[in-house]
């Protein structure tokens, strides 16, 4: 069995992703892992390459900014990187310039992989989430943030990133796919908060919006607001090994009062559902779940 691993990444020093440590994180389960790296306004090229890995294999890519509806460039992206893998792969690991896996859920990863290797009607793998919001201390627990997404598929060029690049399909239709006792932590919202404000404004562009730019032009805001946030909980496990160097260089402090929730009537009832069932009822999945 053969793994690749590929992801896409641009100005990963001047908006602090850790997308280092994501590489790290895929690099023990890859044999190859491909990485596209955008036209960019940093050093992202050598950070890249301080990893020092032969597994790693660098494209170039100039994303079209001209792709400003629904974060699309995002998936034109991933994409890139997906057809620059290798004909030799069996499953390809995607992952995020904020995500990192868990070393934790390695040896189930690498179990599903081969047991399935030559089951068709198994297109992929899910992975569970944990959201980080505002340090690396505590989590978005609402349903705001998406609790499975698809990482792992097969090496199959007709699979598609799908909208902004949070999913994939094939011909159109969702995967069929596996779940995996794994877990993915993101790290999206764990920036000083200058440079959160900054990557936000960013992302503003790549989805063609304004409000949070307009608001900065007219002086109202500074730095990025943590405090709008509607429910966190405190965090008490363990983050990813690769992880432990980046997070003792934090250079911020954020608390926050995890009794104070900001709900609908109807938030509230799904929020209490989850924590009572442990299920998320009606939540959107862009994938079908194979069962056998």
């Amino acid at each position: 069995m053969r793994v690749a691993g590929f992801l896409f990444i641009r100005n990963a020093i001047k908006y602090d992703y850790p997308v280092k440590e994501a590489i790290l994180s895929i690099l023990p389960l890859c044999d190859e892992v491909i990485v596209s790296i955008g036209n960019s306004e940093d050093d992202t090229v050598g950070l890249i390459q301080s990893i020092n890995s032969p597994k790693i294999r660098i494209s170039y890519s100039v994303w079209d900014d001209t792709l400003r509806e629904g974060g699309k460039v995002l998936a034109v992206e991933t994409d890139k990187a997906f057809d620059h893998v290798s004909a030799a792969a069996d499953w390809c690991i995607y992952l995020q310039g904020d995500e990192v896996i868990h070393e934790d859920g390695y040896a189930t990863i690498r179990e599903n992989m081969v047991r399935y290797k030559e089951d068709p009607q198994v297109e992929g793998f899910l992975f569970k989430y944990r959201h980080f919001y505002g340090s690396y201390d505590y989590l978005g627990d609402s349903r705001r943030w998406y609790s499975h997404e698809i990482r792992i598929i097969r090496n199959d060029k007709t699979i598609r990133s799908y909208r902004d690049a949070q999913g994939f399909r094939k011909n159109g239709r969702k995967l069929q796919v596996k779940p995996l006792d794994a877990y993915i932590h993101h790290y999206g919202y764990v920036k000083h908060p200058s440079i959160q404000l900054q990557k936000h404004l960013n992302f503003e562009k790549l989805y063609n919006h304004s409000s949070l730019r307009d608001k900065v032009s007219a002086g109202k805001v500074e730095r990025f607001d943590y405090g709008t946030i509607d429910s966190l909980q405190k965090f008490t496990g363990s983050h990813p090994k690769v992880m432990q160097e980046l997070i003792s260089r934090k250079n911020w402090q954020f608390s926050a009062d995890i009794s104070k929730k900001n709900f609908t009537l109807k938030g509230w009832f799904h929020y209490w559902a989850e924590k009572i069932t442990g299920r998320r009822f009606f939540e959107y999945k862009n994938y079908k779940v194979v069962r056998h």
